[in-house]
């Protein structure tokens, strides 16, 4: 099965509706941008490899 590729503006209208937002024209292209970067650190963070060997922690504790 061929994956799609995800379409940031098609989410944030879907998230707008099923949230009942009122997300007029002037606001959703700052919006649109801003889940664009938070993808594009997201993806960043899921391609850093992690060896087998390393465990969830239970509790964080700086």
């Amino acid at each position: 099965m061929r994956r799609k590729e995800f379409d940031v503006g098609e989410y944030v209208d879907q998230m707008g509706f099923l949230l009942d937002l009122q997300l007029t024209d002037e606001y959703r292209d700052g919006v649109v941008a801003n889940f664009e970067r938070i993808m594009a650190i997201a993806n960043l963070v899921n391609s850093f490899p992690l060896p087998e060997e390393i465990e969830v922690a239970p509790v964080f504790e700086p």
